[in-house]
């Protein structure tokens, strides 16, 4: 079976996902294009070299619709000849990009092609392509359908995470993050948007709060008390785990993912691709998974995946030099450190959502090409990165230097 080899990936800064959010002038069209043409840019890639792109976007109406993917394509410049398809697994629609690109390389069919996402989140609203899970009593009732938020809380209840815990981990996460903006870690990979004038839109993640502390969070009121206690959800919650007696709200927008705009990419290809355009591979893609978890908990799938990405890779948790899981909500990743055991050192070691924010069809694409720079930067070898996903799921790709 050939190999898939990683040769290059870049970002977008993540903009603040509002109207006054740096990005929220550029379409979302614009924001896809923008690491496609910096991938050919930066690796010379001829014209109709590339023989797929596969985007992630997880509310694909209006601007983001009718296959985004193929018009960035042609809008960077790759050619005519390049297809492309967007898909959506919900939050790991990016990473879910990048292991449907190394699919096609692994099975033979394809030599080059690009795997990532994009999102504009201040332009298309999060939720803005409806869908059967909230809205439809068939679907909503037998799954204890629940807001993100309030199965973030469940998590906390269910395995002892405190208001503290919580947000002790998000200041954490903006000290490391504004450290790797400060130690310039970030700047070989991410591109700035520019206007149509080539004029600098933004160069720099701007959802960062790196003055965070755990007094300024205190001040925060938990977000998801309302809905859970006035809209019904705490009785879901306590129906789908009966041990537990109540939820104990501690998630607010201080320790949760940040709405933000931005895109990213990864160039994929064959030994072969990389050798006839010059290109060094940087690392290749070891082994992915997905797994369906619990719908009522939902955000534990990282949990799930991960254990079955190591009975089927036959590696183990000593095996990896470093973690990246996206960090929808503080909780999600106090599980996954509690259930493996997980030094903090070994993971989100440059901050990560709560703290850059969650582009949600990007940001698969965005935390492998961070955990890849990290490891190349540290010396290491080996990454495992994983997102949890709504309704219930879990993606895990493992990735080794070369």
């Amino acid at each position: 079976m050939p190999e898939a080899y990683i040769y290059d990936h870049v970002r977008t800064p993540r903009g603040r996902g509002k109207a006054d959010g740096a990005l929220h002038e550029v379409t979302a069209l614009a924001l896809a294009t923008v690491p496609l043409q910096a991938l050919k840019e930066r690796n010379n890639l001829p014209e109709d070299s590339v023989d797929d792109v596969i985007l992630g976007v997880v509310d694909p109406v209006g601007e983001a619709g009718s296959d985004i993917a193929r018009f960035a394509a042609i809008k960077a410049g790759l050619g005519e000849a390049v297809p492309g398809v967007q898909i959506s697994r919900f939050c790991a629609s990016g990473l879910d990009a990048v292991n449907f690109a190394a699919a096609q390389i692994m099975a033979g069919q394809h030599e080059l092609v690009i795997g990532g996402g994009a999102e504009s989140m201040s332009r298309v609203g999060i939720g803005a392509s409806g869908g059967a899970w909230p809205m439809d009593p068939s679907m909503a009732v037998p799954a204890y359908f629940m807001p993100q938020g309030v199965s973030a809380d469940l998590i906390a209840t269910k395995y002892g995470f405190s208001r503290d815990d919580v947000d002790a981990y998000a200041v954490q996460s903006q000290q490391r993050a504004a450290k790797a903006w400060d130690e310039g870690r970030f700047n070989k990979s991410v591109v700035p948007v520019k206007d149509v004038n080539g004029l600098t839109i933004l160069a720099k993640d701007e959802h960062m709060r790196p003055t965070t502390t755990m007094q300024s969070l205190a001040q925060l009121q938990p977000s998801f008390t309302v809905v859970g206690q006035m809209g019904g959800f705490d009785a879901v919650a306590i129906q789908s785990h009966p041990e537990i007696e109540r939820v104990n709200y501690v998630h607010h927008a201080g320790n949760s993912s940040g709405i933000v705009d931005g895109a990213g990419a990864v160039l994929l290809g064959s030994k072969e691709a990389g050798a006839k355009h010059g290109l060094k591979p940087r690392a290749k893609i070891r082994a992915f998974a997905n797994i369906g978890s619990e719908p009522a908990m939902m955000l534990t799938g990282p949990v799930d995946v991960t254990e079955k990405l190591f009975e089927r890779s036959g590696m183990k948790k000593s095996d990896i030099d470093l973690f990246e899981l996206n960090e929808a909500f503080a909780s999600v990743v106090l599980r996954y450190m509690q259930a493996f055991e997980i030094d903090n050192s070994k993971i989100n070691v440059n901050g990560g959502a709560i703290a850059l924010g969650h582009p949600l069809g990007a940001t698969g694409a965005m935390i492998l090409g961070t955990v890849l720079d990290e490891l190349e930067r540290t010396n290491k070898s080996t990454a495992l990165v994983t997102l949890c996903i709504g309704g219930g799921m879990g993606t895990a790709t493992i990735i080794e230097r070369v």
